[in-house]
């Protein structure tokens, strides 16, 4: 008796729980939703006499919903984003930038997985996941979608995350305030770099380097990390009502804001898209190819398709 006792008391327990891990899924599901319908946009670029030059983009996702932070597969014909759909909880979905349907990568029912993202072993991709219990940890997962393992136990909850060089790791790390921590799973090292921090990262090019925002006040200044140093420096304040940015293989720094692309040059932001007579607005996050022929941004639903 004491036996089954136990054995009832601990499936009333897990059941508890996975209803509350749905409960916090579902509230998390909602928020992004909450922040309105977002799609993703695919443009070309080209580089013409030292000069940035943005095609015409087309929306890949075309649909009511979440669709939202865009990153290229290593041969860069594909998008690994992540979509909410019919209020469930976020996975991670495959569209190819040629033209075709979205497909699923993930498709879990009680964690939920954000910010897919090429793992430098070329073997899968890492996301951030909400695990049944709302722990928010890095894992690793296989190209096919299946789970491999999770990268640092120990470091949560993990927001975001850049993957630099061979194995470094830059991370958000919710607290109060956010943190930037620069990470080696290799040896599992961690070390907090900085504080009031914002969700962009981005590599760059042709260093051991990436960038992010550091919040001082109403100001939002890129910084720099040297991985292989952990020196910290200023390289530009952010446009304005813009913090995502990526940097472009020939040197070139661009950021998003409202309905236009921006590029850093001669010390100042100039327009480097505009999209306002397309009805694109509220663009955000930004997304390059490996060979910077493509960008991917996402923008608020409801512009002209």
């Amino acid at each position: 008796m004491p036996d089954e006792l136990n054995q009832r008391s601990g499936a009333r327990k897990s059941v508890f729980i996975a209803i509350v891990a749905v409960a916090a899924l579902s509230l998390g599901a909602r928020a992004a939703s909450a922040q309105g319908g977002t799609d993703i946009w695919l443009a070309s670029i080209e580089v013409n006499g030292g000069q940035l030059r943005v095609g015409t983009p087309r929306n890949l996702t075309q649909r009511p919903g979440y669709d939202n932070q865009p990153s290229f597969t290593p041969d860069g014909s594909a998008i690994l984003y992540t979509r909410i759909e019919d209020g469930g909880p976020p996975d991670i979905y495959r569209v190819p930038v040629g033209g075709g349907a979205p497909s699923p990568m993930t498709r879990t029912v009680v964690e939920s997985e954000y910010s897919a993202t090429p793992m430098p072993d070329g073997r899968g991709f890492s996301v951030i996941r909400v695990e049944a219990d709302s722990t928010q940890r890095l894992w690793a997962f296989d190209w096919d979608g299946t789970p491999r393992r999770v990268i640092l136990p120990a470091l949560k909850p993990v927001g975001y995350h850049v993957w630099v060089g061979e194995s470094f790791l830059g991370a958000f790390v919710l607290g109060e305030p956010n943190a930037l921590v620069l990470a080696d799973p290799r040896t599992e090292r961690v070390d907090t770099l900085a504080r009031q921090i914002g969700r962009a990262f981005a590599r760059v090019p042709g260093r051991d380097a990436f960038t992010f925002i550091h919040l001082h006040g109403d100001t939002s200044v890129i910084g720099e990390v040297d991985v292989r140093t952990a020196a910290v420096r200023r390289v530009a304040l952010a446009p304005a009502g813009g913090e995502y940015h990526v940097w472009h293989p020939s040197g070139v720094l661009i950021a998003s804001s409202g309905t236009k692309l921006w590029q850093w040059r001669n010390g100042q932001w100039e327009t480097l898209a505009e999209f306002a007579q397309l009805g694109i607005r509220g663009i955000t996050r930004l997304a390059l190819s490996a060979d910077g022929t493509r960008i991917a941004f996402v923008a608020a639903e409801g512009a002209a398709r």
